[in-house]
């Protein structure tokens, strides 16, 4: 166990550096998801007080919250997979002491502090400058974030199967970004959905995630908590065995 922490403690602080040199993920990782939750307060503040049981601002923190975990992770992560990879760097990792998920792991940890870190300002932002009461289970907020994490760590390492280049990474990753965006429940709150759509966009592979942080915030009945585990379970076996069988641990040729 000592020896597992000390590897994915050095191949996070490894990432962690190699962050910092690359402007551009660094931008993706702590300016872009502020940036976007801007833009998801003034969307959601268009909407009518009827479409918005929680409220605007309960709204902006469920789907913030959502839009920090796919930015900062899935996002950030597939890029950083993508250059390890196409810097050989994957492929000497595995020539050491570390096993295969320690890599992916290791190379997630700066994402997923910065990610959680984040999560923690806005939800304290929204306390203390929107006027939201504090959650009414964090136990529940804190076991999504805690479920969302490796579930969107793993969907990157999928992603870079069809992932060229480090240039190509904003064009693959959009469609998973975008679908969760307006389905699971981050710019569009699944309310103002109609019930058939909302069936449907409830089976997609961070719906379940985006339920524990809302029950988090504002409380939820235990039959929706229980969908949501099990959709989330799912989605994290089938992302598992994806990673498994297609993840490419050399460059694309």
């Amino acid at each position: 166990m000592n020896a597992t922490v000390t590897r994915l403690t050095a191949l996070g602080r490894a990432e962690l550096t190699l962050l910092g040199r690359n402007k551009n993920n660094l931008f993706i990782a702590l300016l872009m998801p502020l940036l976007m939750i801007f833009v998801l307060r003034s969307s959601i503040a268009q909407m009518g007080t009827d479409e918005l049981p929680r409220g605007a601002a309960g709204a902006t923190l469920v789907g913030g919250t959502g839009m920090i975990l796919t930015l900062v992770v899935y996002m950030g992560l597939v890029s950083a997979y993508v250059a390890r990879r196409e810097e050989l760097v994957l492929k000497r990792l595995r020539t050491g002491e570390a096993s295969d998920p320690e890599i992916l792991a290791g190379a997630a940890l700066p994402s997923a502090a910065i990610a959680l870190a984040q999560c923690a300002v806005l939800a304290v932002g929204g306390v203390a400058v929107l006027d939201v009461p504090a959650p009414e289970r964090p136990e529940l907020l804190a076991l999504g974030l805690l479920a969302g994490i490796p579930l969107l760590a793993g969907l990157a390492a999928v992603t870079t199967v069809i992932t060229r280049n480090v240039e190509s990474a904003g064009l693959t990753t959009l469609p998973f970004f975008l679908v969760s965006a307006m389905g699971s429940g981050m710019m569009v709150p699944r309310e103002v959905l109609p019930d058939a759509v909302a069936d449907v966009c409830e089976l997609l592979p961070l719906s379940g995630v985006m339920e524990f942080v809302r029950a988090g915030w504002f409380g939820a009945g235990a039959g929706d908590l229980l969908t949501a585990a099990v959709t989330t379970l799912a989605w994290g076996a089938v992302t598992v065995f994806a990673v498994q069988r297609w993840f490419r641990w050399e460059p694309r040729r």
